[in-house]
């Protein structure tokens, strides 16, 4: 068996076009390094490496474009650097393990022929997570490779929220709702915790606000409901997936525009949400063209209109509403999308101070409001190199 002695920890978040890592001492899990492989606007893609002062180590476009030579510029880079920073054990975020994956376990070669079945629940996300995992082991093969699912968090979701209502012979084959941004969700919850344990007898709605956006209530410290259900493309509009749609839209482009599968996929996945209504998916773009174009007005309009009325869904399913949390890069950054989501929201308790949301403060309601909003930045790796060090620690023991 491999060794588990394990002096850093790799995390690994690969998305649909670019992928975050960071690097962790394994014994306290302090942050050592950090960075991305990502499309940098003008058909390059950059590679960046930062320590745990923000200091570059890396900082440069690669030769070639394309995911893959990122991922070769990361491993050969990691190599060059392997006897200050030798690596034993790597986590890698994955959006799908069907229903009987979803707590963080080792990588095997049946999980991994599991995974490659389950292609056709995330087919913009698993391929290329499955391409990065194998150039890992490959690259570190005496590493423990750590799956980490963003299904998790959701996994004891009421059934009334889980199942659809479609004869159960296709609960069978994997079509039940199972949520995404688990990891998001987990790293805000255990934050909030750790200040207060008394948050997980409230009831809490946090808004994963980015390029790819959902929204959860948690009751009690366990998810009630979520937007997103079978794949990450449902719930709310986003950068350029459509969100939820009535099924007969799916039957008109399949019977009227006759559309393959693949096309349709593309349109709902690729070319849809905000990038559809104006044009781009990039919300600060957006915003610095509300005032003089119609198509960003009307994008932000409807971003902000799906997300207030899911708060008020999810608070009614809930049976009420104690804390508002915005996290992702939108809910982050975007002082002006706080602003119009929470306008008119009054009746649920909720009550911006705007002084303090466009000066950056993590409590941005109103004093004395039954409602406390906040912003809170998210850090899914830290919540992987967790898991990883937990699951190190028990395959000590045993």
């Amino acid at each position: 068996m491999k060794s588990l002695t394990c002096p850093y920890i790799l995390t690994v978040n690969c998305g649909s076009s670019s992928l975050k890592f960071s690097l962790y001492q394994a014994n306290d899990l302090l942050l050592a390094l950090y960075g991305s492989v990502k499309p940098a606007g003008n058909s390059e893609t950059h590679f960046i490496v930062q320590d745990y002062r923000h200091e570059f180590w890396a900082n440069h476009p690669l030769a070639q474009e394309g995911m893959l030579a990122g991922i070769h510029e990361l491993i050969d880079w990691l190599h060059g650097h392997r006897g200050q920073y030798p690596i034993r054990a790597i986590a890698h975020r994955l959006v799908q393990g069907g229903p009987d994956h979803r707590a963080p376990e080792l990588i095997t070669p049946d999980l991994l022929r599991l995974i490659h079945q389950l292609t056709y629940l995330a087919p913009n996300h698993i391929p290329a997570e499955l391409q990065v995992i194998k150039a890992f082991q490959s690259a570190f093969p005496e590493a423990v490779q750590i799956a980490c699912f963003d299904t998790f968090f959701h996994k004891d979701m009421p059934d009334l929220a889980k199942y659809y209502p479609l004869p159960a012979a296709y609960r069978k084959q994997g079509l039940i709702r199972y949520g995404f941004h688990g990891l998001s969700y987990e790293f805000i919850l255990d934050k909030l915790v750790r200040k207060s344990p008394a948050i997980l007898k409230k009831k809490m709605i946090i808004a994963h606000l980015g390029n790819g956006a959902s929204m959860v209530g948690v009751k009690h410290g366990q998810s009630i409901d979520t937007t997103m259900g079978l794949t990450p493309m449902g719930g709310l509009v986003m950068g350029t997936r459509s969100g939820d749609l009535d099924p007969g839209v799916l039957l008109f482009l399949l019977k009227k525009e006759k559309l393959s599968c693949d096309q349709l996929d593309e349109l709902l996945s690729k070319n849809s949400g905000l990038k559809a209504i104006a044009g781009t998916s990039d919300m600060e773009a957006l915003i610095s063209r509300e005032n003089k174009d119609e198509q960003a007005e009307a994008a932000i309009a409807s971003f902000c209109y799906q997300i207030k009325k899911t708060i008020g869904a999810l608070a009614a399913a809930m049976g009420g509403l104690d804390t508002l949390v915005f996290t992702g890069g939108i809910g982050e950054n975007s002082a002006v999308i706080r602003k119009y989501i929470c306008q008119d929201l009054e009746f649920l308790g909720i009550r911006l101070n705007q002084r303090l949301n466009y000066d950056g403060h993590s409590v941005i309601s109103k004093t004395g409001t039954a409602v406390t909003v906040r912003v809170i930045a998210t850090d899914e790796s830290a919540i992987m190199a967790r898991h990883t060090q937990q699951l190190i620690s028990k395959a000590q023991i045993s």
